[in-house]
Protein backbone atom coordinates (compact mmCIF):
# COMPACT_ATOMS: atom_id res chain seq x y z
CA UNK A 1 0.00 0.00 0.00
CA UNK A 2 1.59 3.56 -0.66
CA UNK A 3 0.11 6.84 0.64
CA UNK A 4 1.08 10.33 -0.11
CA UNK A 5 0.86 13.19 2.41
CA UNK A 6 1.25 16.42 1.07
CA UNK A 7 2.47 19.46 3.50
CA UNK A 8 4.82 16.18 5.31
CA UNK A 9 7.38 18.64 7.43
CA UNK A 10 5.28 19.82 10.27
CA UNK A 11 1.63 19.28 11.96
CA UNK A 12 -1.06 16.59 10.55
CA UNK A 13 1.31 16.38 7.71
CA UNK A 14 3.82 15.01 9.78
CA UNK A 15 1.53 12.80 12.03
CA UNK A 16 -0.59 11.49 9.74
CA UNK A 17 2.46 9.92 7.63
CA UNK A 18 4.06 8.39 10.57
CA UNK A 19 0.24 6.98 11.66
CA UNK A 20 0.03 5.80 8.07
CA UNK A 21 3.56 3.75 8.44
CA UNK A 22 2.41 2.17 11.53
CA UNK A 23 -0.62 0.82 9.51
CA UNK A 24 1.84 -0.32 6.95
CA UNK A 25 1.69 1.72 3.87
CA UNK A 26 5.06 2.79 2.15
CA UNK A 27 4.76 6.78 2.08
CA UNK A 28 5.16 9.27 -0.38
CA UNK A 29 6.20 13.01 1.49
CA UNK A 30 5.93 16.12 -0.06
CA UNK A 31 6.91 19.85 1.50
CA UNK A 32 9.33 22.64 0.90
CA UNK A 33 11.74 21.72 3.76
CA UNK A 34 13.97 19.33 2.58
CA UNK A 35 15.89 18.57 5.84
CA UNK A 36 12.59 17.85 7.77
CA UNK A 37 11.80 15.54 5.32
CA UNK A 38 14.64 13.94 5.46
CA UNK A 39 14.41 13.80 9.39
CA UNK A 40 10.95 12.21 8.96
CA UNK A 41 11.81 9.70 6.20
CA UNK A 42 14.88 8.44 8.66
CA UNK A 43 12.24 8.29 11.50
CA UNK A 44 9.43 6.09 9.70
CA UNK A 45 12.22 3.70 7.87
CA UNK A 46 13.70 2.95 11.18
CA UNK A 47 11.01 2.46 13.66
CA UNK A 48 8.70 1.24 11.37
CA UNK A 49 10.19 -0.41 8.63
CA UNK A 50 8.50 0.81 5.69
CA UNK A 51 9.99 2.37 2.67
CA UNK A 52 9.55 6.19 2.17
CA UNK A 53 10.09 8.41 -0.90
CA UNK A 54 11.06 12.37 -0.75
CA UNK A 55 9.27 14.94 -3.03
CA UNK A 56 10.67 18.31 -2.26
CA UNK A 57 9.13 20.98 -3.92
CA UNK A 58 6.69 23.44 -3.52
CA UNK A 59 3.13 22.98 -4.28
CA UNK A 60 2.17 26.75 -5.43
CA UNK A 61 3.94 25.91 -8.89
CA UNK A 62 2.45 23.92 -10.88
CA UNK A 63 5.20 22.77 -13.11
CA UNK A 64 6.96 21.54 -9.74
CA UNK A 65 3.99 19.07 -8.80
CA UNK A 66 3.97 18.46 -12.49
CA UNK A 67 7.56 17.49 -12.11
CA UNK A 68 8.04 15.78 -8.69
CA UNK A 69 5.18 13.71 -10.01
CA UNK A 70 7.29 12.73 -13.38
CA UNK A 71 10.13 12.18 -11.18
CA UNK A 72 8.18 9.07 -8.97
CA UNK A 73 9.56 5.63 -10.65
CA UNK A 74 6.50 3.46 -11.63
CA UNK A 75 6.37 1.35 -8.67
CA UNK A 76 5.94 4.14 -6.47
CA UNK A 77 2.92 5.49 -8.59
CA UNK A 78 0.45 3.23 -7.73
CA UNK A 79 -1.33 5.13 -5.09
CA UNK A 80 -3.96 4.00 -2.36
CA UNK A 81 -4.24 7.17 -0.41
CA UNK A 82 -3.90 10.83 -1.49
CA UNK A 83 -3.78 13.20 1.71
CA UNK A 84 -4.11 16.80 0.60
CA UNK A 85 -2.75 18.24 3.48
CA UNK A 86 -0.73 21.45 2.41
CA UNK A 87 -1.98 24.76 3.42
CA UNK A 88 -1.53 27.61 5.54
CA UNK A 89 -3.37 31.01 6.95
CA UNK A 90 -1.31 33.72 6.27
CA UNK A 91 -2.95 36.82 7.75
CA UNK A 92 -5.38 38.05 10.30
CA UNK A 93 -6.14 41.88 9.58
CA UNK A 94 -9.74 42.53 8.33
CA UNK A 95 -10.18 42.10 4.43
CA UNK A 96 -9.77 45.41 3.91
CA UNK A 97 -6.22 45.63 5.21
CA UNK A 98 -5.07 42.90 4.67
CA UNK A 99 -2.38 42.11 2.31
CA UNK A 100 -2.71 40.85 -1.28
CA UNK A 101 0.70 39.23 -1.30
CA UNK A 102 -1.19 37.58 1.81
CA UNK A 103 -4.47 36.08 0.12
CA UNK A 104 -2.34 34.98 -3.01
CA UNK A 105 0.04 32.86 -0.99
CA UNK A 106 -3.26 31.29 0.70
CA UNK A 107 -5.70 30.57 -2.07
CA UNK A 108 -2.41 29.68 -4.09
CA UNK A 109 -1.22 26.96 -1.26
CA UNK A 110 -4.96 25.83 0.07
CA UNK A 111 -6.53 26.11 -3.42
CA UNK A 112 -3.87 25.70 -6.75
CA UNK A 113 -2.06 23.37 -4.97
CA UNK A 114 -4.13 21.18 -3.88
CA UNK A 115 -5.59 21.44 -7.48
CA UNK A 116 -2.14 21.08 -8.72
CA UNK A 117 -1.34 17.56 -7.07
CA UNK A 118 -4.96 16.02 -7.39
CA UNK A 119 -4.06 16.53 -11.11
CA UNK A 120 -0.73 14.23 -10.94
CA UNK A 121 -2.54 11.52 -8.74
CA UNK A 122 -6.43 11.48 -10.02
CA UNK A 123 -5.80 9.53 -13.41
CA UNK A 124 -3.70 6.26 -11.37
CA UNK A 125 -6.33 6.20 -9.22
CA UNK A 126 -9.22 6.25 -12.06
CA UNK A 127 -7.03 3.71 -14.18
CA UNK A 128 -7.16 1.02 -11.02
CA UNK A 129 -10.90 2.13 -10.18
CA UNK A 130 -9.64 2.36 -6.36
CA UNK A 131 -8.12 4.77 -3.69
CA UNK A 132 -8.34 7.51 -1.07
CA UNK A 133 -8.65 10.92 -1.28
CA UNK A 134 -8.39 12.66 1.94
CA UNK A 135 -8.60 16.65 2.20
CA UNK A 136 -7.66 18.40 5.09
CA UNK A 137 -10.56 21.27 5.36
CA UNK A 138 -11.16 23.56 9.01
CA UNK A 139 -14.15 24.07 11.06
CA UNK A 140 -13.60 27.76 8.46
CA UNK A 141 -14.96 26.04 5.52
CA UNK A 142 -17.96 25.30 8.00
CA UNK A 143 -17.94 28.24 9.25
CA UNK A 144 -16.39 32.00 9.57
CA UNK A 145 -15.03 34.37 11.82
CA UNK A 146 -13.78 37.79 12.26
CA UNK A 147 -10.50 38.66 10.22
CA UNK A 148 -10.39 35.09 8.40
CA UNK A 149 -11.88 36.31 5.39
CA UNK A 150 -10.15 35.02 2.46
CA UNK A 151 -8.32 31.43 4.77
CA UNK A 152 -12.43 30.66 5.55
CA UNK A 153 -12.73 31.19 1.43
CA UNK A 154 -9.71 28.88 0.64
CA UNK A 155 -11.27 26.19 2.74
CA UNK A 156 -15.07 26.74 2.13
CA UNK A 157 -13.21 25.83 -1.37
CA UNK A 158 -12.00 23.16 -0.36
CA UNK A 159 -14.96 21.31 1.04
CA UNK A 160 -16.87 22.79 -1.68
CA UNK A 161 -14.79 21.07 -4.09
CA UNK A 162 -14.63 17.37 -2.08
CA UNK A 163 -18.05 17.25 -2.79
CA UNK A 164 -17.50 17.69 -6.37
CA UNK A 165 -14.47 14.93 -6.02
CA UNK A 166 -16.72 12.77 -4.00
CA UNK A 167 -19.56 12.78 -7.37
CA UNK A 168 -17.17 13.13 -10.10
CA UNK A 169 -15.63 10.15 -9.23
CA UNK A 170 -17.97 8.29 -7.93
CA UNK A 171 -17.89 6.04 -10.82
CA UNK A 172 -14.56 5.27 -10.22
CA UNK A 173 -14.69 3.32 -6.70
CA UNK A 174 -12.77 6.38 -5.24
CA UNK A 175 -13.89 7.29 -2.04
CA UNK A 176 -13.52 11.20 -1.18
CA UNK A 177 -13.43 12.29 2.68
CA UNK A 178 -12.25 15.59 4.66
CA UNK A 179 -11.26 16.44 7.96
CA UNK A 180 -11.98 19.91 9.41
CA UNK A 181 -10.52 20.88 12.55
CA UNK A 182 -11.54 24.23 15.08
CA UNK A 183 -8.40 25.03 16.89
CA UNK A 184 -4.89 22.99 16.62
CA UNK A 185 -1.55 23.85 18.12
CA UNK A 186 0.88 22.97 15.70
CA UNK A 187 2.62 25.64 13.25
CA UNK A 188 -0.63 26.72 12.37
CA UNK A 189 -0.61 30.13 14.45
CA UNK A 190 3.09 30.91 14.17
CA UNK A 191 2.63 31.24 10.25
CA UNK A 192 -0.17 33.18 10.10
CA UNK A 193 1.33 35.61 12.79
CA UNK A 194 4.08 35.91 11.16
CA UNK A 195 6.03 33.73 13.91
CA UNK A 196 5.27 35.79 16.53
CA UNK A 197 5.32 33.14 19.17
CA UNK A 198 3.17 35.28 21.87
CA UNK A 199 0.50 35.52 19.84
CA UNK A 200 0.51 32.59 18.49
CA UNK A 201 0.19 31.06 22.08
CA UNK A 202 -2.49 33.29 22.82
CA UNK A 203 -5.17 31.73 20.45
CA UNK A 204 -5.12 28.61 22.59
CA UNK A 205 -4.89 30.13 26.49
CA UNK A 206 -7.36 28.77 28.88
CA UNK A 207 -7.75 25.53 26.80
CA UNK A 208 -6.47 22.87 25.68
CA UNK A 209 -6.37 22.79 21.81
CA UNK A 210 -6.27 19.53 18.86
CA UNK A 211 -2.82 18.34 18.19
CA UNK A 212 -2.00 16.33 15.27
CA UNK A 213 -2.32 13.28 16.96
CA UNK A 214 -5.96 13.47 17.32
CA UNK A 215 -5.88 14.53 13.57
CA UNK A 216 -4.29 11.21 12.77
CA UNK A 217 -6.47 9.46 15.17
CA UNK A 218 -9.26 9.89 12.66
CA UNK A 219 -7.07 9.52 9.54
CA UNK A 220 -6.28 6.39 10.90
CA UNK A 221 -9.80 5.75 11.43
CA UNK A 222 -10.82 6.53 7.66
CA UNK A 223 -8.31 4.36 6.21
CA UNK A 224 -9.10 1.25 8.17
CA UNK A 225 -12.82 0.87 7.25
CA UNK A 226 -13.94 -1.59 5.00
CA UNK A 227 -14.31 -0.94 1.68
CA UNK A 228 -17.83 -0.50 1.30
CA UNK A 229 -17.90 1.92 3.98
CA UNK A 230 -16.69 5.93 3.74
CA UNK A 231 -16.05 8.66 6.08
CA UNK A 232 -17.11 11.48 3.86
CA UNK A 233 -16.47 14.67 6.56
CA UNK A 234 -15.09 15.01 9.78
CA UNK A 235 -15.79 18.41 11.67
CA UNK A 236 -13.74 17.95 14.96
CA UNK A 237 -13.36 20.84 17.91
CA UNK A 238 -11.76 20.65 21.44
CA UNK A 239 -13.83 20.37 24.04
CA UNK A 240 -13.50 24.18 24.85
CA UNK A 241 -14.41 25.45 21.19
CA UNK A 242 -18.48 25.81 20.36
CA UNK A 243 -17.78 27.35 16.50
CA UNK A 244 -15.43 29.41 14.76
CA UNK A 245 -14.83 32.04 17.21
CA UNK A 246 -17.28 31.04 20.43
CA UNK A 247 -14.94 29.09 23.47
CA UNK A 248 -15.90 28.35 27.01
CA UNK A 249 -11.78 29.48 28.14
CA UNK A 250 -10.83 28.70 32.05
Amino acid sequence: MIAIITGATSGFGRASAIRLARLGYDVIITGRRSERLAELATEIEGQYGRKVYILCFDIRNREACEKAWESLPEEWREVDVLMNNAGLAACSEPIGEASLDDFDRMIDTNVKGLLYFFQQVIPVMKARKKGMIINLSSIAGVEVYPNGNVYCATKHAVSALTKAMRIDLLPYGIRVGSISPGAAETEFSLVRFKGDADKAKAVYKGMIPLNAEDIADIVEFMVTRPEHVMINDVLVTPARQANTYVYNRE
